[in-house]
């Protein structure tokens, strides 16, 4: 194996190398349980920020990076993102991936991914056909503002729309979002950002799991953490597992509800 394969540090079994083209082996590490289940996958540099100096996570992630960020694309029913992170980090549809073709459809499940932009203001980024296929991209919003509502509408269509909470109460409440998006089968849910909607997520004590790649850069910028908000108290995680490759260290966190 290359040089920049992706040595187990920590997990089940004895330290192993895995392959980064050996997807089979990387899904079966980052295999959803057999439930509705909440996971995120950030990224961030030494010293903690999540993007770069010109707010993009692209600039300090790696090729290993994104080669488990393709797997857990992959896995994924429904891919969870802030509209303002889909339009600074220029979002489009979820593509299928060869790999996973059989096993999605021999499940029933989708070709790919759906893409849901969560919005208080009913703006989302509708770049690279994002709206043009029916069934490949939702709006999560909260009911009350019937300008938004026009405005997501318009961008998204009817149906695309997935009411969760009142404006009056804040954005989107989203415990009743994940509950509608697995009323509609999207029960595999991975959270890509920004650090407001991750910290929603924890506030709320939805957040199974936490895929964090460490990039070795320093960006001493102020750019923002990976996490955002206020928590109640912190929230325990055990660690599920530990890669390394590039000087890249891609920690699975999972959430200690003992």
């Amino acid at each position: 194996m290359s040089e920049d394969d992706l040595d187990l540090l920590v997990g089940d079994g004895a330290p192993r190398r895995l392959g980064r083209s050996d997807t089979a082996a990387l899904a079966d590490l980052y295999a959803y349980p057999d439930r509705p289940w909440v996971r995120a996958n950030m990224v961030a540099s030494l010293d903690g920020a999540a993007t770069d100096g010109e707010g993009r996570s692209g600039g300090i992630s790696s090729s290993v990076d994104k080669a488990v960020f393709r797997v857990l694309r992959g896995l994924a029913d429904v891919v969870l993102v802030g509209a303002g992170t889909a339009r600074a980090e220029g979002y489009g549809p979820a593509s299928p991936q060869e790999w996973a073709a059989a096993g999605r459809a021999a499940a029933g499940r989708r070709p790919a991914a759906v893409v849901a932009q969560v919005t208080r203001s009913g703006r989302v980024e509708t770049g690279r056909g994002m709206f043009d296929e029916p069934g490949r991209a939702l709006v999560v919003m909260p009911d009350g503002d019937r300008e938004a509502l026009d405005r997501a509408r318009a961008a998204a269509g009817e149906d695309a729309v997935v009411l969760a909470g009142h404006v009056d109460r804040g954005g989107a409440d989203l415990a009743m979002a994940v509950s509608a998006l697995a009323e509609r089968g999207l029960t595999r849910v991975l959270c890509e950002g920004g650090p407001a909607l991750l910290g929603a997520l924890a506030a709320a004590d939805l957040l199974d799991e936490l895929c964090l790649t460490t990039s070795p850069a320093l960006v001493a910028s102020d750019a923002s953490r990976v996490v955002t908000g206020d928590l109640p108290e912190p929230r325990g995680m055990v660690l599920a597992h530990l890669l390394h490759a590039e000087s890249s260290l891609l920690a699975r966190w999972v959430r200690d509800r003992g």
